[in-house]
């Protein structure tokens, strides 16, 4: 039997989703109480992608495979009662053989919280102190050359020249409420580290140290050294993702 799960997590004390060598991770802690559930079989889950350190997500699927007869509800109940708090199951549905998390996926949608305001040390892990006042409406006209389909060679890191870096984004804005600024993208696809290059470089724009032309031109250019400063993980929320099909 073929499960989606969706679920949330706090990602402030994990090395990230993907699985790796002697560090707590989501993935590793999702296969551990799946196995359990799952006759003491090893199983392992598929994700939508994946996320960094420190990253948080609201909404996030993996699809697994299970032997044994569960329902719906009961493998909600079973995985909630074996992982840490942080880990949360908001719904398990059953799919068909064919359903992949990955591949089916449509569009992601990402949030970005800064604090302008006084620096909050309740929400260090969770929204990026920044402490200092920005040009709202700069950094405005700045995201909007983000929106459409482009080579986001410039805000990779670690790419290499034969990866496809081509993304198209549906949706880009920027709000404010009270001191915190809300970034949000949506789009069919990010990839490593793209949308927090994005906000780094949206913050000089807010700083005034760029124009926000300059952005297109940064584009163009698929020079990550341009793009500058990575904006710190913590900030970073995955809020949603929607599927071509689900059955």
């Amino acid at each position: 039997m073929r499960f989606l799960i969706k679920f949330s997590y706090d990602g402030s004390a994990y090395c990230g989703f993907q699985k790796q060598p002697n560090k707590q991770t989501i993935e590793k802690e999702l296969e551990i109480a799946l196995t359990k559930i799952n006759a003491a079989k090893k199983t392992s889950i598929t994700a939508t992608g994946r996320t960094d350190k420190k990253v948080h997500a609201l909404c996030q699927y993996a699809h697994c495979d299970l032997d044994i007869t569960i329902t719906e509800k009961n493998l909600k109940r079973a995985l909630n009662s074996n992982l840490p708090p942080d880990i949360h199951i908001i719904e398990t549905k059953q799919v068909s053989s064919s359903f992949h998390a990955r591949y089916n996926v449509k569009e992601k949608e990402y949030n970005y919280y800064l604090n302008t305001g006084e620096y909050n040390p309740i929400l260090r892990n969770y929204v990026f102190q920044y402490n200092h006042d920005l040009d709202l409406k700069k950094m405005q006209l700045a995201i909007k050359y983000f929106k459409g389909k482009h080579d986001f060679r410039a805000f990779v890191t670690e790419n290499k020249e034969k990866d496809n870096c081509i993304r198209t984004i549906r949706k880009c804005s920027i709000s404010k409420k009270d001191n915190i600024i809300i970034f949000t993208f949506i789009g069919d696809g990010f990839l490593r580290y793209q949308v927090r290059n994005m906000v780094g470089l949206l913050i000089k724009a807010g700083e005034n140290k760029i124009s926000p032309e300059t952005v297109e031109k940064i584009l163009q250019s698929k020079n990550r050294i341009l793009a500058g400063k990575t904006a710190p993980a913590e900030g970073l929320y995955l809020t949603n993702i929607t599927f071509k099909d689900i059955n």
